[in-house]
């Protein structure tokens, strides 16, 4: 298939782009800059000039793909708008195509979990920072009565490759000698390592029937002042960590603070019973420690 991916210099688009490539894929890549065009083509990716923000630029894309994985955040005040403006243009090019639409949600459309691990068939809670996806992947799937192959994916914490957003507290404990964590470090992560989240979106593209909604999600979750404590010791400090108050994060942070302290148990068994997928990956705790010098 020649596959459109956006944020293919991303953590999980470009995860899922070379993940494609080795499949036997071709993958086109959504380059917004010179700069992304260049790092696209030194992957040996096919590149095509766009903006999430430019609908006709972005449906031109799409209408000579055989497939669309939307993999790409903004990462701005205007993440929001610009994605719905964004899957909305790929869904009215896909219009009566048949063709696989693979959109990236989050888990965090769950809200906190309690003990309960949340599957793909739990009632929807999002945090404020995302409640917009709510509506949006309502349409993304009403899509399929209009001739589009929509699937919904929705990823834990992605690490892996040294990116993610546990390397802000390996960040911190490189530069401060303490690894900061949001809150008090009691709630829990569900995460997903990059390169077996890549392999359920090939998958999905291959397998997932229309309208099919997938966690990513893979291995216990695991309280925050312990992924901490594993950056502290990748960053070699020795696991030294320290609390970020909850108020005063979102002075820096604003509602992605919310985010980081959500406490959520998700569960990734639906992918693997109905998909064959199969994560194999070192969990976050081994990737971390595995940042120190040495390893």
């Amino acid at each position: 298939m020649r596959v459109l991916v956006t944020g293919a210099t991303g953590l999980i688009g470009g995860a899922v782009a070379r993940r494609l490539k080795e499949a036997g894929h071709e993958v086109v890549g959504l380059a917004r800059s010179e700069a992304s065009a260049g790092r696209l083509t030194g992957e040996g990716f096919t590149v095509m000039h766009g903006d999430l923000s430019d609908p006709v630029s972005i449906a031109s894309a799409a209408r000579v793909a055989d497939a669309v994985v939307h993999a790409a955040s903004p990462n701005d005040q205007n993440t929001a708008a610009h994605d719905e403006t964004a899957t909305r243009a790929f869904i009215e090019a896909l219009r009566g195509s048949g063709k696989r639409f693979a959109y990236t949600s989050g888990c965090l459309v769950y809200g906190s979990t309690g003990d309960e691990p949340a599957t793909e068939d739990s009632s929807l809670n999002p945090i404020d920072l995302v409640r917009w996806r709510q509506k949006l992947e309502g349409e993304i799937l009403e899509s399929k009565t209009t001739g589009v192959h929509p699937v919904v994916i929705r990823p834990a914490w992605v690490y892996g490759n040294r990116g993610g957003t546990a390397m802000m507290m390996y960040g911190s404990a490189k530069e401060y000698g303490a690894a900061r964590y949001v809150g008090d470090g009691q709630n829990r992560w569900t995460t997903v390592h990059a390169d077996d989240l890549a392999d359920l979106y090939v998958l999905a593209l291959e397998r997932a029937p229309a309208a099919s909604i997938f966690n990513g999600a893979h291995g216990a979750a695991v309280p925050l002042v312990e992924i901490a404590r594993a950056a502290s010791e990748g960053a070699g400090s020795e696991g030294r960590v320290a609390e970020w108050p909850l108020d005063d994060a979102r002075q820096a942070l604003w509602g992605f603070a919310d985010a980081i302290a959500c406490d959520q148990v998700i569960s990734g068994e639906l992918a693997q019973r109905e998909l064959g997928w199969s994560p194999s990956r070192h969990s976050i705790i081994d990737e971390l420690r595995s940042y120190s010098v040495g390893h």
